[in-house]
């Protein structure tokens, strides 16, 4: 039986591209890390050394969203040439929009309980004004955006289809990212990055000239030293700190917004760096192709409703409260947990019947 798509990217393209599992693996804990470690913006009173750190490990992982976007773009063109437009988004729906509505949904219901619980008493309470809010804060706020994002980005380039190497489509996608960006200061329209409909496109395009050229690209990033690259990174990770702090200042609304200018050269030099190492063994332990839709899909319903509830027995004190030592030990604690539990999940889901709910 042809296998069908298991994961955020196509992971059976006709080439063997075995660095892609392991980017991939490494970019869905990205992801997992950001959103584990993620307890709040404002948390901190000021820019204090603390919240600098706090900061800093969440930029660390910003890469993940980016790259993710950057392999699915490195494996469509194949893809445009292998199936009709239709044909290709018709596979595309059944094999990542049926599981995500499932999952999206459930996420739905667990959040309007969880709500329902702790505000069932209040005097004003409504329930429909939860459920809701529930779809609003799911659909828009959570992890879940990407998929209809992807969609819709996967769909821009399927009408363009004809022009997908051509150097001023990237130069128009380009333009639309840079006004998300700009749009982070001003706010002409609401400046979330899970609203970014268009923002990301470009990353797929830029994916799919990366898998056009790719000799030419290995043959490139094979010449630049790891002494650059290193310097590269610290000092793109420093502005992007930077940017943050700055937005930090004016009380932005996303000030870790993924279309930051600062973040998206950052992302692109992690990613550099990820293609030059290219093949990291410890990834094959955690069976990316099999797993990562399913960690996707699930693991941010487990930070909202279960996260705290595990946490609760330690009695740790708030992450404000904690020094940099305690914000990274309590950081890479509450990442554990979750993708280790999703992990466990989604292993056990693909063994069963009901594997095709992950992806599968």
């Amino acid at each position: 039986m042809q296998q069908t798509e298991q994961s955020l990217v196509d992971p059976t393209p006709k080439k063997n591209f075995d660095f892609i599992d392991s980017i991939r693996c490494i970019s869905m804990m990205c992801i997992v890390f950001e959103h584990s470690a993620h307890v709040g913006v404002y948390i901190f009173k000021g820019l204090t050394l603390n919240n600098l750190f706090y900061m800093s490990l969440i930029q660390l992982a910003k890469p993940g969203t980016i790259a993710f976007f950057l392999l699915a773009g490195f494996l469509i063109g194949s893809k445009f040439k292998d199936y009709t437009p239709t044909a290709y988004f018709k596979r595309r729906l059944s094999n990542t929009f049926i599981p995500w509505a499932i999952w999206s949904l459930f996420f739905v219901l667990t959040m309007s309980w969880k709500m329902w619980i702790i505000n069932h008493k209040e005097p004003d309470f409504k329930v429909l004004d939860i459920i809701l809010k529930s779809f609003e804060d799911v659909y828009l706020f959570s992890s879940y955006w990407f998929i209809i994002n992807f969609l819709i980005c996967i769909g821009t380039l399927l009408i363009f289809r004809k022009y997908l190497y051509s150097i001023w489509l990237g130069i128009v996608l380009l333009i639309f990212t840079l006004i998300y960006s700009v749009n982070i200061y001003y706010e002409w329209f609401p400046p979330m990055h899970t609203y970014a409909m268009f923002g990301f496109v470009f990353f797929l395009w830029l994916g799919a000239q990366m898998n056009r050229h790719w000799e030419k690209v290995q043959e490139f990033i094979s010449k630049i030293s790891y002494w650059l690259l290193s310097i590269l990174f610290i000092v793109t990770l420093a502005l992007s700190i930077f940017e943050v702090t700055v937005l930090y200042k004016m009380e932005s609304t996303d000030p870790y917004n993924t279309l930051r200018l600062t973040n998206i050269v950052y992302s692109l030099v992690a990613f550099v760096i990820l293609l030059k190492i290219r093949n990291f063994n410890f990834t094959k332990y955690f069976k990316s192709r099999e797993t990562t839709f399913g960690i996707y899909l699930i693991h941010y319903i487990l930070v909202f409703n279960l996260l705290a509830e595990i946490l609760h027995p330690f009695h740790f004190p708030p992450l404000k409260d904690l020094s940099m030592v305690g914000i990274l030990a309590l950081s890479l604690f509450r990442f554990i947990i979750i993708y280790s539990l999703t992990f466990a999940i989604v292993t056990a889901i693909g063994k069963s019947k009901l594997k095709w709910i992950i992806g599968r």
